[in-house]
C-alpha cells in the first residue's frame, strides 16, 4: 500500500507549495493484512519464550558485496564492517548498549593524568589460525594500525600515543602524548591479529566468535564458528552471507524463503511478506541526506544550498517512503550519539518555498536549475527518497534528474572520484565518537567527497578534538554540527528506520549503536 501511494506521489501534478505538507506524519508501526508483524527494538516481543537450539547454518541477505581488501585497516564501506564485526576484534569492543566491554583484554584502567592506559590480556586467547595472542601480537597490531588504517580519525588518534610496551607477558601499556577522553573508543577498532601475518586482505584471521572461511566476490562470503573462541560461543555453526545488488532479486528470494535474515529493508519492503518472517525495528545509526558537492557549480553557492533546505519537505518524504518511521537529523550526527545529537538542528529548517525561490533569485537562479543526483540503485530507501525530491524539487523550479549506478561505480565516482554533483547516501560511524562523524567534512580530510571548506569548522573541529575537558569537547562537536546546518553543507534528511526480517524459528537479533550485525547471540528455537 505504502508503495502505491509513493508511486501516486511520484506521478502526480506538483503545483507550487502544494508538497509542504508539512507534519501529520503517522509514527505507527502498523501491520497490514498479510504481513508479519513489527516488533520495536527493546520490545518483550523481541525475546522468544522457545527453548535455544544450538547449532545449525543460516542465509544472510546482504545488499553489497566487502570491500576488496578484507585487512581491518583497509575497511572503507560500513556492509563490510558490519560483517567482519564478527570475525576481527579489539582489546575492548562495543556491545548493544553503546557501551566498550573486555574483549582480547580482560581488564584495563587509566592513569590518573588519563596518559596511560594498562590492558591486562585474557589467558589463552586464540586466533582463528590456531596460535594463542600475545603482547606482541598487540604492539604490532598498534604499530601496524597506526602506519595503514585508512581511517583518518583513528590514525590521528593513535598519532597521540608515544609508546606501546609490554612490561610483562600479560600485559600491555599504552602511553599518550595528552589526555584523550575518547581513546577507549579507537582502541576497540585497533583490531588485534597476528604479528607480521600478511594475508588478511583475502585470508583474514582474527580472535572473534566466527572464523573466515571462504569468499566468491560478488556472491557470498562464509563464516562458521570458532571453536576456540574464549568467550561465550556462537550458537550457529555457520553463516553464508548472500549478496543480492539488486531489490527485485532479494525479495524474490525472501518470498522465497531462501534468505533466514535480512536488514535494511524499507517498510513496503517488509509488508506482505511470507507469515514465516517476523520483523524487527530499529534505526540504521546513520545520517541520511542529499549530499551536495560544494565545489560544483551551483551547489559553491550557500544560497542555492540553503534554498534546498527549504525546498525539502522532510516529514513529507518520511511519510511517504516509510509512513513516518524514522528520525529527523539536521546535521552529521545521529540520535544514538545522545550526548552530541542536537535535535534543535532537526528543525533549523522547515518546508517555505516561498523563502527557497527567494533565495535562489538571490543567488542568481530566479528560474532555477537542472542537476543530476546519482544514487546506488541496490538501496532502496536512497533511491525512493531520491524519487521524493525530485518532485518536492520541482515545487521552487529546480529539476533534478537520477542516474542509478551500481554501488561499486558508486565507489569510485562519488566517493572516491568527487565525480557527481548530488548523491543520496547514509554515512555512520566508524567508532562510537563524535569525531568519527565530523571529522570528514574538515577542508583536509581524504573523506571529504563533497568538497566541503569552512575555515571556522576546521578551527572548531580541532578545538574539540584537543581539548580534554569533556564538557568543553561536547559543545566544540555540537558548534560543529550547527556550521555545517546554517551553511548548509547538505539537505540533511533523516536517520533511517531499519526494518530487520528473520524466520520465526531465530531470535536473538540486537540492535546496535553501529552499523553491525552480532551473530554470536542469534539462534534457533523451538
Amino acid at each position: 500500500m505504502k508503495k502505491q501511494i509513493l508511486a501516486l506521489f511520484l506521478s502526480a501534478t506538483v503545483l507550487g507549495g502544494a508538497l509542504c505538507a508539512c507534519g501529520g506524519t503517522s509514527s505507527g508501526a502498523g501491520k497490514t493484512s498479510g504481513s508479519p508483524a513489527v516488533t520495536p527494538a527493546g520490545s518483550d516481543e523481541n525475546s522468544s519464550s522457545g527453548e535455544i537450539v544450538t547449532g545449525g547454518e543460516i542465509t544472510v541477505g546482504i545488499s553489497q558485496d566487502l570491500d576488496e581488501s578484507l585487512d581491518p585497516y583497509q575497511i572503507t564501506a560500513a556492509g563490510t564492517r558490519e560483517v567482519l564485526f564478527n570475525v576481527y576484534e579489539g582489546l575492548v569492543k562495543p556491545n548493544s548498549e553503546g557501551d566498550f566491554v573486555s574483549a582480547v583484554a580482560s581488564d584495563y584502567s587509566v592513569s590518573d593524568d588519563g596518559l596511560t592506559y594498562t590492558f591486562v590480556l585474557r589467558d589463552g586467547v586464540k586466533f582463528h589460525n590456531g596460535e594463542t595472542v600475545t603482547t606482541d601480537d598487540v604492539i604490532y597490531s598498534f604499530n601496524t594500525c597506526a602506519a595503514t588504517s585508512v581511517d583518518s580519525a583513528l590514525v590521528a588518534a593513535l598519532s597521540a600515543v608515544t609508546d606501546v610496551s609490554a612490561p610483562d607477558a600479560h600485559t600491555v601499556k599504552v602511553t599518550l602524548s595528552a589526555p584523550n577522553p575518547d581513546f577507549i573508543s579507537y582502541v576497540a577498532y585497533v583490531y588485534i591479529v597476528p604479528a607480521d601475518y600478511t594475508d588478511n586482505a583475502t585470508q583474514p584471521v582474527g580472535t572473534g566468535p566466527f572464523q573466515f572461511i571462504s569468499r566468491s566476490v560478488q556472491e557470498n562470503v562464509v563464516l562458521e564458528k570458532f571453536a576456540d573462541y574464549y568467550g561465550t560461543p556462537a550458537y550457529l555453526d555457520k553463516v553464508t552471507y548472500k549478496i543480492y545488488e539488486d531489490a527485485t532479486a532479494v525479495m524474490t528470494a525472501l518470498n522465497a524463503g531462501s534468505v533466514d535474515l535480512y536488514a535494511h529493508l524499507t517498510l513496503s519492503q517488509e509488508q506482505g511478506l511470507p507469515k514465516e518472517y517476523n520483523v524487527l525495528e530499529g534505526t540504521m545509526n546513520l545520517v541520511q541526506a542529499l549530499y551536495l558537492n560544494n565545489a560544483a557549480d551551483p551547489f559553491n553557492n550557500e544560497k542555492v544550498r540553503q534554498a534546498l533546505c527549504y525546498a525539502v519537505d522532510v516529514d513529507g518524504l518520511m511519510s511517504l517512503t516509510a509512513d513516518g518511521h524514522g528520525t529527523r537529523v539536521g546535521s552529521s550526527m545521529y540520535p544514538a550519539f545522545t550526548k552530541y545529537f542536537d535535535p534543535s538542528l532537526s528543525t533549523y529548517y522547515t518546508c517555505d518555498t516561498t523563502k527557497a525561490k527567494q533565495l535562489l533569485t538571490e543567488a542568481g537562479y530566479p528560474d532555477g536549475f537542472t542537476f543530476t543526483i546519482k544514487v546506488p540503485s541496490n538501496y532502496t530507501p536512497h533511491v525512493d527518497a531520491a524519487q521524493v525530491l525530485v518532485e518536492q524539487l520541482k515545487a521552487v523550479g529546480v529539476t533534478a534528474n537520477i542516474q542509478e549506478v551500481d554501488w561499486n561505480t558508486w565507489l569510485s565516482d562519488v566517493y572516491q572520484n568527487r565525480d557527481f554533483e548530488a548523491t543520496v547516501i547514509g554515512f555512520d560511524a566508524s567508532t562510537l565518537t563524535a569525531s568519527a562523524m565530523l571529522e570528514r567534512w574538515t577542508s583536509t580530510s581524504s573523506k571529504n567527497m563533497i568538497n566541503y571548506s569552512n575555515s571556522e569548522y576546521d578551527q572548531t573541529f580541532a578545538a574539540a578534538r584537543a581539548s580534554t575537558d569533556d564538557s568543553q569537547q561536547t559543545e566544540l562537536y555540537k558548534k560543529c554540527e550547527r556550521i555545517l546546518t546554517e551553511t548548509a553543507a547538505n539537505v540533511y534528511i533523516q536517520d533511517l528506520a531499519d526494518f530487520v526480517v528473520l524466520k520465526t524459528d531465530l531470535d536473538g537479533f540486537k540492535f546496535y549503536p553501529l552499523y553491525v550485525i552480532d551473530l554470536s547471540a542469534i539462534h534457533y528455537v523451538k
